[in-house]
């Protein structure tokens, strides 16, 4: 059945619903380029506007993973689980767990994305590993997720080709927001992977990108849904990312740090929700190890050596190192009240550790390392963070940016619940 792509726009326009035959045509049309991206920009904004109910929300979704492939992993005798992040400052977090999950008997086909803007994306903080390689064709994904367990990597071509052309069009168009769209996105790409079970890790806070409770709780709510409605066992966390995780932020740094943490040390927050997260990626695919048992046996940074290996990998060459480096000091005595997830992210921006557009090439060695966090003591003369970048004629934006978002008090914070709330 063929519509006029204007009449489908008119209906969300005018707060109607669109039935499964309008919207198998507009996101099948739109990815052989017969609807033009200025009618479909013009359909997300109504979209924005109006919103969809679940029944439009799940046909979006099966019309998006219809538009490609879907992966068969049958020939992976290990249960499949992975893991999925709304983005935020500091979240390394794929980096320990992925190994962590392998160890414990599962297989994590963990597609990732590159980081824009004030937040990072875990393959530009793999690739900062010499010789590793973000690009596998199916059968290598299959090969290594059946023999090693652990694969991390980019999405193929043809894995959900609607929703790489449409979230392109969101980004220029200000529609990114589409609490609808945001959900058909990830969940159509995580549901054409072929994983058995899905655990995801939605971020609140000035980091990420639903900064109220109740947005995040809509967005991850809509996803479980759509995750359950596709025979995807689907569990949300919502996660604290109103100050960066871990102490490091950026590439290599972030890649130090997970190493850290699979040598049994590194900060507790990371600590603590690589093992929340892997106690619900474990129960979700059927097994019965203990995460805190497996990290301290050793057995998680076999699987992580194992992972890089597979995909070209030296995991015991030294990582980049920046040139040019600055540590900033505690003015007076007291507290660290805050430190602003956003504002430390657009520091490691600005020192090169992200991007301003996707086609745009990052730094290795860039990014943040904090000295203290939230509720830590200081004196004055104490460092409060260190600033690296190769290129030094970012420091003084990026600096600015950093020293705005540290700030200090006389009386200690309060403490935070870094696990929020658990939606299922």
């Amino acid at each position: 059945m063929t519509f006029a792509a204007v009449d489908v726009i008119r209906t969300k326009r005018d707060g109607g619903v669109l039935s499964d035959a309008q919207i198998d045509w507009v996101v099948d049309a739109y990815t052989r380029s017969e609807v033009a991206d200025e009618q479909m920009a013009a359909l997300a904004m109504a979209i924005l506007l109006r919103g969809m109910t679940p029944a439009e929300i799940a046909r979006w979704t099966a019309a998006m993973i219809a538009s490609g492939e879907r992966l068969d992993l049958s020939a992976v005798s290990r249960p499949t689980v992975d893991k999925h992040s709304t983005g935020g400052v500091g979240d390394k977090i794929t980096l320990p767990l992925t190994p962590l999950v392998a160890a414990c008997g599962a297989a994590v086909p963990q597609l990732s994305g590159r980081g824009l803007g004030h937040t990072g994306g875990t393959l530009d903080k793999l690739e900062s590993i010499p010789g590793w390689r973000a690009a596998l064709t199916n059968e290598e994904f299959v090969a290594q997720l059946r023999d090693v367990g652990a694969v991390v990597c980019a999405a193929g071509e043809g894995l959900a080709p609607a929703d790489r052309k449409l979230y392109a069009l969101r980004d220029v168009t200000g529609t990114v927001e589409a609490i609808p769209l945001i959900a058909s996105s990830i969940m159509s790409k995580k549901i054409a992977e072929g994983t058995g079970a899905l655990v995801l890790d939605v971020k609140v806070g000035s980091g990420a990108f639903m900064k109220s409770a109740a947005d995040a709780r809509e967005l991850a709510r809509t996803m479980v849904d759509l995750g359950k409605a596709h025979g995807v066992a689907t569990v949300a966390l919502l996660t604290d990312m109103s100050t960066p995780l871990g102490r490091a932020v950026g590439n290599a740094v972030e890649v130090a740090e997970s190493v850290e943490v699979l040598a049994g040390g590194g900060p507790a927050d990371v600590v603590e929700l690589t093992l929340a997260l892997a106690d619900e990626m474990v129960a979700a695919a059927g097994l019965h190890a203990d995460p805190a048992r497996v990290l301290g046996s050793g057995k998680a940074m076999d699987s992580w050596r194992a992972m890089i290996r597979a995909q070209g990998g030296n995991p015991e060459a030294p990582l980049p190192v920046a040139r040019e480096t600055e540590t900033v000091r505690a003015e007076r005595d007291g507290y660290v009240s805050t430190v602003d997830a956003f504002g430390i992210g657009v520091a490691a921006w600005r020192l090169g550790a992200g991007r301003a557009r996707k086609e745009d090439p990052v730094s290795a060695a860039a990014g943040v390392v904090l000295h203290k966090k939230p509720g830590d003591p200081v004196r004055a003369g104490e460092p409060l963070f260190e600033l690296r970048t190769d290129d030094a004629s970012r420091m003084p934006a990026a600096l600015a940016e950093a020293v705005g978002a540290v700030l200090v008090a006389e009386v200690a914070p309060g403490p935070r619940a870094l696990v929020m709330e658990r939606i299922a």
